[in-house]
């Protein structure tokens, strides 16, 4: 019983593995210039979509840009992506994210995630980690828009809040625990 429940195990990584091409994930990793370029497009997306959006940037002690997520899975799920953290506006270091769950999930999707960090102090915090893992380091409280597209103001109090938003707008009900972030050279 043991081996077919490994063989299963094996067999689902592998067809979550084979998956992650077929939603456009990169071949190799991207350059700091593809990178830059994708997390400078995603904030314009996220300020045509949320209203008050470029003014919370703006407040922003430094903002880590995720310009596409990758989720794939087949019983045994992992998500994989790049991003860019910017410090008034500037690219100043790169990251990965990752994280893997295990439960019924069958397909792929991508996203995009942006995470504020609205005081110094929690950007400090997060940069002196190597490998800084939500929920454990740090809790991020993910926007929800309130009645009309505005922002949810109970959330923007926090020190570090997220977006998640997909080719559609805003996204609901997700969260960004277990996911490990990782300083990468570029």
């Amino acid at each position: 019983m043991r081996v077919l429940q490994k063989a299963g195990l094996v067999l689902a990584l592998a067809l979550t593995m084979a998956l992650l091409p077929a939603v456009g994930a990169p071949a190799k990793a991207a350059s700091a210039s593809e990178i830059n370029a994708d997390a400078y497009a995603t904030m314009q997306k996220l300020y045509n979509r949320v209203r008050g959006g470029y003014d919370l940037a703006s407040r922003a002690a430094g903002i880590l840009v995720f310009p596409t997520v990758v989720k794939a899975g087949f019983g045994i799920g992992g998500e994989y992506g790049e991003g860019v953290l910017l410090i008034g506006n500037q690219p100043t270091a790169y990251y990965n994210t990752i994280s893997a769950s295990i439960g019924f999930q069958l397909g792929a999707q991508a996203r995009s995630v942006v995470i504020m960090f609205m005081t110094p102090q929690a950007l400090a915090n997060f940069r002196r980690k190597n490998g800084w893992k939500v929920g454990v380091d740090g809790s991020v409280a993910i926007v929800t828009l309130g009645v009309g597209g505005a922002i949810d103001t109970n959330t923007i109090n926090k020190p570090v809040i997220g977006f998640i938003l997909d080719n559609k707008g805003l996204m609901y009900n997700l969260t960004l625990e277990g996911s490990k972030i990782s300083r990468i050279d570029r």
